[in-house]
């Protein structure tokens, strides 16, 4: 059986960013859920985090960060290094399934289970089945719009589930100034 769920963004312009993500979940050719949720804020809104992959491990993952975060006094940065440093030599941690995008006001980063940690050349990353979709969509827009970053992300999911079918229109956006 295999899972698909996920088209998850993050946007920065303008001094904000903005996460955006679907509520789609497709096992198989079925859609299972519309409405999950995939986004989380951390640390009284300053952090934002989405997820690609398996709900539970991501959820996880979630938790994990957020410890790594007080371990950290809030610097998401070392936080980060110090969750994908875990997630890779962990042998239970190892198994989790998932990708993790995380931001603050100033950082904007992919986390892997393999220990990669991508900050991107530009102000997005977008992770999913409609990942793709949604990163050209939102490389269009930052080019030719003055849209704010949370226009722009959930322009770009709900361009994507115009494409993807493992996507849908059940956007959640979460911004972070």
């Amino acid at each position: 059986m295999k899972i698909r769920s996920t088209t998850v963004i993050a946007v920065r312009r303008g001094g904000e960013t903005a996460l955006a993500g679907d509520g789609q979940v497709s096992i198989e050719d079925t859609i299972f859920k519309s409405t999950a949720t995939k986004l989380r804020t951390m640390r009284d809104g300053k952090i934002l985090a989405g997820y690609a992959g398996a709900a539970a491990d991501a959820m996880a993952l979630f938790e994990r960060l957020e410890t790594k975060l007080d371990e950290y006094s809030g610097n998401l940065q070392r936080a980060v290094v110090e969750l994908a440093k875990e997630w890779r030599t962990d042998k239970v941690l190892r198994q989790l399934q998932a990708l993790m995008i995380v931001s603050d006001k100033d950082n904007l980063m992919l986390v892997s289970g393999t220990g990669d940690i991508i900050v991107p050349d530009g102000d997005l990353i977008g992770v999913g089945s409609g990942g793709g979709y949604a990163q050209a969509a939102a490389q269009a827009m930052l080019k030719y719009t003055d849209m704010s970053a949370a226009e722009i992300a959930e322009e770009a999911v709900r361009i994507a589930a115009g494409i993807c079918v493992y996507t849908n229109e059940n956007i959640t956006v979460e911004v972070v100034k």
